[in-house]
């Protein structure tokens, strides 16, 4: 569907405001924009570690785009500083670059967002129909606040189970680069919002209420989540789904005729999952990585926590020995068990159950993922912890602007926290928690570990390999004419890690951090080479001492690596 104000304001450019991977929610944005006939291009991958890089991709993407609008994801919160200085950059570079920032932390703080005077446009809520409105110049665009006019109307556009027009699309248009793509981590969201009212969740029910006009969380059509899976089952090595993923039969539905063996999945959720969804996941899927979230790893706590309405359903310790049991029996399932340390109604007998369910469920070969209680903004515990006998390092809009300042822009660092008003309490609570992330750390690392002695046998084993063009691979915008050409080897690992290597190309030429270069590349490629066929460690160290000219530490260090990575395999 075309309309002759389609181009008022385009192209359009879609960036997440912090580093590394952006939300999923700017691909569907950026489909549907396509679909509706404005050209919109994603940066989903932000790798730029210091302002000065920061300025220059924006000065690069600005050039090759030459966007009249950019749409900025402020879906987290621990983003908003990143977001000011992107605002700020933008402006600097094109004063008139109309800026538009979404996401559920730009819903929570529109009116402080607009006092900025970088931001133009606040769109509350879903995005699709509304950006599309501010592209195609309509005036009074639903669930727009502007610097113009910063005034709250209630919402207009509300998405629900009929929205059948929000799916992923042109993928092949909307990516500035092959590495962007590639980094793509395979996002589908089959459904929207959330029904609970966990106390430390700034995207709990009333959040979701409040922000975006959605009273209960829905799931989307089968057949909007069928054309998901159609368009990134080619072009991604796993799929990623988020707590409404739904029943396996939803899922089996929404999967197609599309074939998901060569594929891995990550699936993360709560409660105690029903065994027929593990089962259809390990059927479906080559490998299965499931991340269950318990609340906290004392049950004590968790009951009282449920009793009091504060907390999202979690299993008891029996049923999550019993999830542990059933996961086991499938060998292409690997399970992580998360909580959260340092939540309310914490005392030293419910510190002592965390480390024991901890030890337990390390002992039944499982991940285990521990952190912190953090400040979420709108989240109950962060705006009245004194409710609580805790205090929050950050509560308001200045709090979380000054505290993420303060921090690199690579988004590097510690976040604000939820403390203990208790000062023995909190020292336990902060010592307890070092403990189990080390006891964590420790277990997971030797299970991991290879033994490389000088007589193991590895083989190579690389999940992908494929070959492209440099301009292709990085995006022309970012590579000298010159180089464009040049040939970049790609290769992911089973565990989706990547190396990309341009062995014609020294870094005195054109250094960027994403590639391995000249030297480097052909010791990495001879390193592979090696182990082409089942290899000792001791062979495949003297080939790389004499065609690769290393020592035998280098040599070493280097199949160490690539053994982390999963692109060397026990033999």
């Amino acid at each position: 569907m075309t309309s002759s104000k389609s181009s008022a304001r385009a192209p359009v450019l879609l960036l997440g405001a912090g580093a590394g991977e952006a939300t999923c929610g700017i691909l569907y944005l950026g489909a549907y924009l396509r679909r509706h006939g404005v050209e919109a291009s994603v940066r989903l991958f932000d790798e730029d570690v210091t302002a000065t890089d920061l300025r220059r991709s924006m000065d690069q993407l600005v050039q090759h785009v030459r966007p009249r609008l950019v749409g900025i994801s402020l879906k987290w919160f621990h983003h908003v500083a990143r977001a000011k200085l992107i605002c700020e950059t933008l402006k600097r570079i094109d004063p008139s670059i109309v800026t538009v920032l979404g996401g559920n932390s730009a819903s929570l703080w529109w009116k402080e967002l607009l006092g900025w005077g970088t931001v133009d446009h606040v769109v509350m809520g879903d995005g699709e129909a509304p950006l599309l409105a501010l592209c195609r110049g309509v005036e009074g665009p639903p669930n727009v606040v502007s610097k113009a006019k910063p005034v709250w109307a209630p919402l207009k556009y509300v998405q629900g189970p009929s929205s059948d027009d929000v799916h992923y699309s042109h993928f092949d248009e909307l990516f500035l680069s092959q590495l962007d793509l590639h980094s793509f981590s395979g996002w589908v969201a089959p459904g929207k919002g959330c029904a609970e009212n966990c106390l430390y969740c700034g995207g709990a029910r009333g959040n979701q209420k409040a922000e975006f006009g959605r009273a209960k969380p829905f799931l989307r059509s089968v057949e909007s989540v069928q054309k998901d899976h159609r368009e990134v089952v080619p072009r991604a090595w796993q799929l990623r789904y988020d707590f409404s993923g739904s029943s396996a039969e939803f899922l089996q539905r929404a999967w197609g005729d599309v074939d998901l063996s060569r594929h891995a999945t990550t699936y993360f959720l709560w409660g105690v999952p029903p065994k027929e969804l593990v089962a259809t996941l390990s059927k479906a899927f080559g490998r299965v990585f499931m991340v269950l979230d318990i609340g906290c790893f004392s049950q004590a706590q968790r009951a009282d926590l449920l009793a009091r309405g504060l907390l999202k359903p979690c299993p008891t310790d029996a049923e999550l020995m019993d999830v542990i049991a059933d996961c086991r029996r499938y060998p292409n399932v690997e399970l992580e068990v998360s909580g959260i340390a340092g939540l309310p109604f914490a005392s030293f007998e419910t510190l002592a159950e965390e480390r024991r369910l901890v030890q337990r469920v390390l002992d039944r070969g499982c991940v285990v993922g521990t952190q912190r209680l953090e400040c979420q903004a709108g989240a109950l515990v962060t705006e009245h912890p004194g409710r609580f006998g805790m205090w929050a390092e950050a509560r308001t809009f200045e709090d979380f602007v000054d505290a993420f300042s303060r921090r690199p822009i690579s988004g590097d660092g510690t976040v604000p926290m939820v403390r203990f008003l208790d000062a023995k309490l909190e020292a336990a609570v902060e010592e307890t928690c070092l403990e189990l992330q080390h006891q964590a750390h420790e277990h997971h690392a030797r299970a991991k570990a290879l033994t490389l002695a000088g007589r193991t046998t590895l083989k190579a084993a690389p999940a992908a390999r494929t070959q492209v063009s440099l301009g292709d691979w990085l995006g022309r915008y970012r590579v000298p004419a010159k180089l464009a050409a040049e040939p970049v080897t790609v290769l992911r690992s089973v565990d989706g890690v990547g190396l990309s290597l341009v062995p014609s190309i020294e870094a005195r030429r054109f250094r960027h951090a994403a590639l391995q270069q000249g030297d480097e590349a052909r010791a990495l490629l001879t390193a592979l080479e090696s182990f082409s066929r089942p290899t000792t460690l001791e062979a495949a160290v003297g080939r790389l001492r004499g065609q690769a000219g290393l020592d035998d530490d280098a040599a070493s260090e280097l199949i160490e690596h690539l053994a982390e990575c999963r692109f060397l395999v026990p033999a």
